[in-house]
């Protein structure tokens, strides 16, 4: 009887840790979903921004400043998706930098935003034709009302929604193809394009997977994006803006043909593809130097 008395007291406690156990199992189950669904929130985040920095290229109408006006409504929301990418990238960063092998898995959480930015970059190039051409009617429908918000309501209710039917529409491959000959955007240009978008996309990336490499100076870090994206300003507003700037009023005077504008349009859009990509391979080492001067101040 003692025996089986110790046997039963000995026997209670296993489904009570059992119990235990496997609700600890479950609550980390919980937290890798919200972790997954956090991560699925920004790659959108970053998905809306390098979709509208793309679909830019296809900003042209002989209505310059109301062009750009009514652009500046795709820029707010690229902004606001912005404002909203920084905060729960650094929650992230927060969350996961006491975890073991913190740095490997937050870096392959910042390669797949980087592939976020190239899939956008893909689809807005698949996009250009049809948002030129709605982009075009907006552009018309506003000469006339003089008003964003009319113009919201009659994109959503007054037959704005059978305009994208009517005027959707895929790229030429005449304009793919016509690549081989050449565009008027320099080589040089193209390849400033490149690596201006590499260090734009992954500027903000690389100073907060900084704070994870020595989070000694993450608050530091976090702060030097800069360092990146200063050369990618630099290299735009000397360089690649002015070019186009200058491009964009030769078509309107006539001196460069709408195909070779279209061209140029094409490259552009490569180049960033092609600066999305180059982002994978300078993601480590802008971090890498972004902690040296961080420990250097």
């Amino acid at each position: 009887m003692a025996i089986l008395a110790e046997a039963e007291a000995t026997a209670k406690p296993k489904p009570l840790a059992n119990c235990g156990h496997r609700c600890e199992h479950e609550g980390r189950d919980h937290r890798a979903n919200a972790m997954d669904r956090q991560l699925l929130f920004i790659c959108v985040l970053t998905f809306v921004i390098h979709l509208i920095g793309t679909l830019a290229y296809s900003v042209r109408t002989r209505r310059i400043a109301v062009s750009f006006a009514r652009f500046s409504v795709l820029v707010l929301v690229s902004r606001t998706s912005n404002s909203f990418l920084g905060p729960f990238l650094a929650k992230r960063v927060e969350s996961g930098i006491g975890k073991p092998a913190a740095a490997s898995l937050l870096l392959t959480d910042f390669r797949w935003l980087l592939v976020a930015a190239a899939l956008a970059t893909i689809v807005g190039a698949l996009l250009i034709p049809t948002f030129q051409r709605l982009f075009c009617r907006a552009v018309l429908h506003f000469q006339v009302h003089r008003s964003i918000p009319k113009l919201m309501l009659h994109a959503v209710f007054k037959g704005g929604l059978s305009h994208m039917r009517t005027d959707a529409a895929v790229p030429r491959a005449a304009n793919v193809s016509a690549m081989r000959h050449g565009g008027s955007v320099s080589v040089g240009v193209t390849a400033l394009n490149v690596v201006a978008v590499a260090l734009w996309t992954v500027g903000v990336f690389a100073a907060l997977y900084a704070g994870v490499l020595d989070p000694a100076v993450r608050v530091t870090s976090s702060t030097l994006s800069s360092i990146i994206n200063g050369g990618a300003t630099i290299m735009m507003a000397l360089f690649i803006d002015p070019h186009m700037s200058g491009l964009t009023d030769d078509v309107i005077d006539g001196r460069v043909s709408e195909q070779s504008f279209r061209r140029a349009v094409v490259w552009l859009v490569a180049s960033r593809f092609a600066g999305t990509l180059l982002a994978q391979a300078l993601l480590l080492p802008s971090a890498l130097l972004i902690v040296v001067v961080a420990k250097a101040l």
